[in-house]
C-alpha cells in the first residue's frame, strides 16, 4: 500500500525531531543509506541531497532546535553529478549553525568525477596503438574504454594563460589521489623556443586578427609529432610572468617549423632562458609510468600505471560547475570532508555571513581550490588587457583578473566573516585560496579569513596570477598559513587594509621572472595592507627577476614589519618596488639575502618613461582609478589616506607628477646578516627615494638560539638589542601552521 505524501513528511519530521530532543538535530547520510530512509543514525539517507531536503522540511515545520543542525556524513565516495548547493534556505544562525560534518576525516570523499574500477581496464589490443607508443610502453599500457562506462563528456582543451579566462580543465585520471600526468615531452624540464619567424598577432598592442605565432623548433623530437592533432604547447612564449597554453597548427619536417593556432598576448619571443614550453596530449609520449592519454573519438582511455592495481582507486574528472556551492547561506559550516576531482572549483563561496570550510581537504580540481566571491565572464571577443569587457559570473573563476584589473573596486560578492580554517588545498589548476569581502570603494572591511591552511602545488595549469592565496576587497586577513611548492607567486593582492600574519612561505617563484612570493601593484589606492610575523625563506631564482616582496609598479601604504627572511634567492631585493610611496620596513630579520634588502626603482624616469603620461594623463590607468574606480579626493579615502591626495598633483603639466617620484619610503631598525653590505639599492636616479636607518648589518651570529639548525628566535642578550634601538622580538615561534588553531 502506497503511504500519501503528508503521512510520510509527517514519518520524515518526526523521526527527525525524536533525534533532536536532547540537543542539536542530527541527519545521517551513508553510502549504505536510502533516501527514502528518515535520516536517523540506524537509517540513513545515501545522498547530500536528500539531507538537505530533510534539513529543510525540519526548518519549515519547527524551526531549527537552539543549538543547531549537525549532518553526519559517513565514508565513502558521494559522487555530484551537479553542484551541491546551500542557498539562504539552508541557512543557520550564529547560535545556532548548520553544520556538515565527516564522520571520519579524510575518508569522506565529495567527488566530482566517476571511479573506474581497476577490473576494467585491459591490455592494450590495438596493433596501430602500440605501434604508435614509445619503445619503453611496451607491456606496460592499459586501456580502458570511457564510453562503455558511460563517460563520454571529455571536456575540451582550450587555450588558457595571462589575460586569458579560466576554463574548465578536460577530463583529467587520478590514481590513489594523485593527478596522473597527461602525455607530455619532455617528462622533465622544458623545450627553447628557437628563432621566431612570425611573432603571431599581438593582442597586447590591439592587433586582433588572431593569427598565430610561428618559430623553429631546436628538438628533433617534433619530427616525431608530425601530422598529429590536438597537440597543445604550455609554456612563457615572451615575458617570463605570462604564461599560456596554445594550440599546434602544424609541425612541418621540412622547414623545422611549428605554427599556432592561437596568437600569444605578447607575441612570440625567443632567446631568453624562460622562453620555452613543454608539449601535451601526444600519444607518442606515453613513454613513463604514471603518463595517460585519451582518444576523444574512440573514448579509450591509454594509461602506464606507477603502481600495482590491485588495490589501487582511479576516477576520472567529469563535473565543471563547483562541487560545493554556498551562494547566500549564513552560518553553515563544511567540515573534515575531502573535496575532489572536478573540472572547475573544489567549493564556491558567494553572499552570506558566517560561513566556515573546517579540516577540509580540497585537491585535485581544474580551477581553484575555494573560491570566496565572483568570477567574470568576458564578452569582448579576443585576448586583451585594454580593452576588455565583461560581466560578473557565479560558480566560475573566468576573466577574474581581467574584470578586477579593469574595475578596481568591483564588489564580487564575497560575503562577510567567512572562515577557512584548517585546511589543507593542493593539486589545483588555477590557484589554491581565492578570498574576496568587503567594499574597496567604502572601505568597509570584509572580516573574511584564512587560517592555518595548508596550500601547496596549485599551479597545475594556470601560472602567474593564481597564487596560493589571491586576495581582494577589503579589510580580510591571512594567518598562520603555508604556502609553498611553485615556480610562480605566493600570494597575490589587491585591496586595502588586509593582514598577513605569522603566515610561512617557502618555495615559491623557483622558475618565472618578474614574480615574487607577496605581490601588489598598480593601483596607489590599495593601501593599508600589512606584512607581519611571516617567515619567508627558500623563495626566488636568481637567475630570474624574482622579488621577496614586491610592491610593484606604483604601490603604496605597505608595512613590513617583524618578519623573517632567510635565504631569499631575489636578486631583485627582499622588498621590491617601483615608485613606491609610503613603504615602511621595519624591524624585521633579513638572514642571507641574495642581494640587497630594500631596493627602489625610479622607472617612471627610465625604461618606463614614456608611461608616464600614459598612466597619469586626463585619461591614464591610474588617473581613472583613483578618480572614478574610487575617489581619493573625499572621504572616505581622504580621510583614511590623507597622504594620498596630492598623488595626481603635475609637477611638470602633462608632463611629470607627484606620483611618478618615491615618497616617504622607510628602512629602519631591521637586522641583515650577510648578504650586500648596502642594504638599499636605488635605481634610475634621484627619484628613486628610500631613506635608510638604525639598520644592523653583520655577518656574524646576532645571538639566535640555534643559527645551524634555523631557529631564528634571538636570545634575551642579542647583541641586536643593544645596537638598533627599540627592536623588538620577533615572534619566529609563532610562525607558520599551528594545527589547535584548525580545530583539526
Amino acid at each position: 500500500m502506497k503511504t500519501s505524501h503528508f503521512f510520510k513528511r509527517q514519518l520524515l519530521v518526526g523521526a527527525l525531531s525524536a533525534t533532536s530532543c536532547l540537543g542539536a538535530l542530527e541527519v545521517h547520510v551513508s553510502p549504505a543509506g536510502d533516501d527514502a530512509n528518515p535520516g536517523t543514525k540506524g537509517r540513513p539517507v545515501a545522498t547530500l541531497q536528500a539531507a538537505r531536503a530533510l534539513v529543510r522540511k525540519q526548518k519549515a515545520a519547527t524551526g531549527l532546535p537552539k543549538v543547531g543542525v549537525t549532518v553526519w556524513i559517513r565514508a565513502g565516495q558521494y559522487d555530484q553529478r551537479e553542484p551541491f548547493v546551500l542557498s539562504e534556505e539552508d541557512s543557520g544562525t550564529a547560535e545556532a549553525p548548520v553544520v556538515w560534518r565527516g564522520e571520519a576525516q579524510g575518508r569522506v570523499s565529495i567527488s566530482g568525477g566517476r571511479s573506474i574500477p581497476a577490473s576494467k581496464f585491459r591490455k592494450l589490443t590495438d596493433p596501430r596503438v602500440a605501434a604508435r607508443l614509445p619503445r619503453e610502453a611496451s607491456g606496460h599500457v592499459l586501456q580502458v574504454d570511457l564510453r562503455a562506462l558511460g563517460i563520454s563528456d571529455f571536456g575540451r582543451h582550450q587555450q588558457y594563460g595571462h589575460s586569458i579566462p579560466v576554463s574548465p580543465a578536460p577530463l583529467e585520471l587520478f590514481w590513489n589521489g594523485t593527478p596522473m600526468t597527461l602525455a607530455r615531452y619532455p617528462n622533465a624540464g622544458t623545450v627553447a623556443i628557437g628563432k621566431v619567424i612570425d611573432a603571431g598577432s599581438v593582442p597586447r598592442t590591439k592587433d586582433y586578427s588572431g593569427r598565430g605565432g610561428t618559430f623553429e623548433f631546436t628538438d628533433p623530437r617534433h619530427l616525431l609529432w608530425v601530422g598529429q592533432k590536438d597537440i597543445w604547447l604550455q609554456g612563457t612564449f615572451n615575458y617570463g610572468f605570462a604564461d599560456d597554453y596554445i594550440q599546434v597548427e602544424s609541425i612541418d619536417p621540412g622547414t623545422r617549423r611549428v605554427k599556432l593556432v592561437q596568437p600569444h598576448l605578447y607575441g612570440l619571443s625567443s632567446g631568453r632562458p624562460f622562453q620555452n614550453y613543454v608539449a601535451w596530449n601526444i600519444l607518442e609520449e606515453l613513454d613513463a609510468p604514471g603518463e595517460w592519454y585519451l582518444d576523444r573519438v574512440e573514448g579509450i582511455l591509454y594509461f602506464w600505471p606507477p603502481g600495482p592495481m590491485r588495490d589501487s582507486s582511479f576516477v576520472v574528472s567529469v563535473l565543471e560547475e563547483p562541487i560545493i556551492c554556498m551562494e547566500g547561506a549564513s552560518h553553515v559550516t563544511v567540515r573534515d570532508l575531502t573535496v575532489e576531482a572536478g573540472r572547475g572549483i573544489g567549493i564556491y563561496m558567494e553572499r552570506g555571513s558566517g560561513n566556515c570550510v573546517r579540516g577540509c581537504t580540497v585537491r585535485n580540481v581544474g580551477t581553484s581550490g575555494i573560491f570566496i566571491g565572483q568570477g567574470a565572464g568576458q564578452t569582448f571577443p579576443h585576448v586583451t588587457v585594454d580593452d576588455y569587457e565583461g560581466v560578473p559570473v557565479s560558480r566560475k573563476v573566468g576573466s577574474l583578473q581581467g574584470h578586477r584589473y579593469k574595475y578596481t573596486a568591483w564588489d564580487r560578492q564575497g560575503g562577510t566573516g567567512h572562515t577557512i580554517s584548517g585546511c589543507e588545498v593542493y593539486n589545483t589548476g588555477s590557484g589554491g585560496i581565492s578570498l574576496s569581502g568587503g567594499s574597496k570603494r567604502d572601505l568597509i572591511p570584509g572580516g573574511n579569513q584564512v587560517l592555518n591552511c595548508r596550500i601547496h602545488d596549485f599551479n597545475r595549469r594556470n601560472k602567474f596570477c593564481w597564487s596560493g592565496i589571491n586576495v581582494d576587497g577589503c579589510g580580510n586577513r591571512i594567518a598562520h598559513c603555508e604556502v609553498y611548492n611553485s615556480d610562480w607567486q605566493g600570494i597575490y593582492v589587491h585591496g586595502n587594509d588586509h593582514v598577513f600574519e605569522y603566515n610561512e612561505i617557502h618555495h615559491v617563484t623557483l622558475n618565472s621572472n618578474d614574480t615574487s612570493p607577496w605581490y601588489l601593484g598598480r593601483n596607489p589606492s590599495d593601501r593599508g595592507n600589512v606584512v607581519r610575523y611571516n617567515y619567508f625563506h627558500h623563495c626566488g631564482n636568481a637567475a630570474r627577476m624574482t622579488m621577496g616582496v614586491y610592491c610593484d609598479d606604483s604601490t603604496t601604504g605597505v608595512l613590513v614589519h617583524g618578519n623573517v627572511f632567510y635565504r631569499m634567492n631575489t636578486g631583485h631585493g627582499v622588498l621590491f618596488s617601483n615608485s613606491g610611496w609610503d613603504l615602511v620596513m621595519t624591524n624585521n630579520i633579513v638572514i642571507e639575502p641574495h642581494s640587497h634588502t630594500a631596493v627602489m626603482s625610479a622607472h617612471y624616469y627610465t625604461w618606463a618613461a614614456k608611461e608616464g603620461p600614459e598612466m597619469f594623463g586626463p585619461t591614464g590607468l591610474l588617473r581613472k582609478r583613483l578618480l572614478e574606480s574610487v575617489d581619493i579626493l573625499h572621504p572616505p579615502y581622504s580621510v583614511r589616506y590623507p597622504g594620498l591626495t596630492n598623488y595626481l598633483d603635475a609637477i611638470v603639466p602633462g608632463q611629470e607628477w607627484e606620483g611618478m617620484r618615491g615618497r616617504r619610503n622607510l628602512l629602519a631598525g631591521n637586522l641583515i646578516v650577510g648578504g650586500s653590505k648596502e642594504p638599499i639599492q636605488l635605481l634610475g636616479g634621484p627619484h628613486a627615494q628610500f631613506e635608510g636607518r638604525d639598520n644592523l648589518v653583520t655577518d656574524h651570529d646576532p645571538g639566535f638560539v640555534n643559527y645551524g639548525r634555523g631557529d631564528f628566535r634571538l636570545r634575551p642578550d642579542a647583541e641586536v638589542f643593544k645596537r638598533i634601538p627599540g627592536f623588538e622580538a620577533v615572534p619566529f615561534e609563532k610562525m607558520g601552521v599551528r594545527d589547535e588553531l584548525g580545530d583539526r
